[in-house]
């Protein structure tokens, strides 16, 4: 049966039976007329002469940029490919083929963002642009404490902004974090990060308390200091470090895993202190480590 006739047969199915809407309908007819005009370019018209080498091809085909063609990014094709996958899928349902050609072509992987992180020197500059001396304001003992431990334990900001004071008062070496679906964990923390959070409760806390918020990070009214806040805290502190870097409060949780990692931290370790269900989550810190390993390696051989 010819390519052509198959391919106007399952779009009809995916109209009529599978009730897709008529903008996925486009787009699949789109990508399935690319898919049967680059086929009849090599000379084939007929479904059952494809082979799973011709899917390849047309694949990488797509990803080069071929006869004028746009070269598609690894999504993209990767769009492309689930389309003419379907094809083949029906062609086997639908007994016009003995075996689905395309089955195990796998489509091009996307290049995986790595989280932004700042190097340690950074954080430094990053937190000590924070004012922590005597003539310090209750805010900016705050927000230096709360810098701190969001470097020292690599808590989300959700996760420090719903510290209590109990959670640094009972157990002065760890904090109980209570993350994502209501799960707790131990953090243990350092001590650079206890005295910010010890010069805070006594000297600003008690400035700021004017209610009976139990929340351990308050704002200028006495209530529980918002993720914005948080937020603007850090962007300040960034601005005094003089750090162009566009970054967030999930950077510095980012730089607290790199960090870790690259100072010979196991990363099923690294994975229970960030409270990371999967260790899977964690592993694209390794690779982070992997491109610092790299580029000192680039500067420092001879021969890289």
């Amino acid at each position: 049966m010819s390519i052509t006739n198959v391919a106007r047969t399952w779009l009809t199915h995916l109209a009529v039976e599978r009730g897709l809407s008529d903008n996925t309908l486009k787009s699949y007819r789109r990508d399935i007329d690319r898919y049967c005009t680059w086929l009849q370019g090599i000379g084939i018209t007929d479904i059952r002469d494809v082979t799973t080498e011709h899917v390849e091809h047309y694949l990488a085909d797509l990803r080069r940029g071929v006869d004028g063609h746009t070269a598609l990014s690894a999504s993209s094709a990767g769009r492309a490919l689930i389309v003419a996958r379907g094809l083949h899928k029906f062609a086997l349902a639908e007994g016009e083929v003995g075996v689905d050609v395309a089955a195990d072509v796998s489509p091009p992987t996307t290049g995986r963002h790595l989280p932004d992180t700042l190097s340690i020197a950074e954080v430094t500059a990053l937190i000590d642009a924070t004012p922590a001396s005597d003539t310090a304001t209750p805010a900016d003992l705050r927000d230096r404490a709360l810098l701190e431990i969001l470097y020292g334990t690599g808590a989300r900001i959700s996760e420090a902004v719903g510290l209590s004071v109990d959670d640094v008062a009972d157990e002065p070496e760890v904090l109980r974090i209570l993350g994502k679906g209501s799960k707790q964990r131990i953090v243990p923390y350092g001590s650079v990060a206890k005295q910010a959070v010890s010069d805070y409760l006594v000297r600003a806390r008690p400035v700021l308390a004017t209610g009976k918020s139990h929340a351990l990070f308050l704002n200028l009214r006495g209530g529980t200091l918002s993720r914005q806040s948080a937020w603007a805290a850090l962007k300040k502190a960034a601005q005094r470090a003089g750090i162009d870097k566009d970054i967030s409060p999930h950077t510095l949780r980012h730089s607290y895993a790199t960090h870790l990692l690259e100072g010979g931290a196991d990363v099923r370790v690294v994975q229970e202190l960030l409270g990371h269900s999967s260790v899977t989550t964690t592993q694209i810190y390794t690779h982070i480590s992997q491109e610092s390993l790299r580029e000192m390696y680039k500067v420092a051989h001879p021969r890289a």
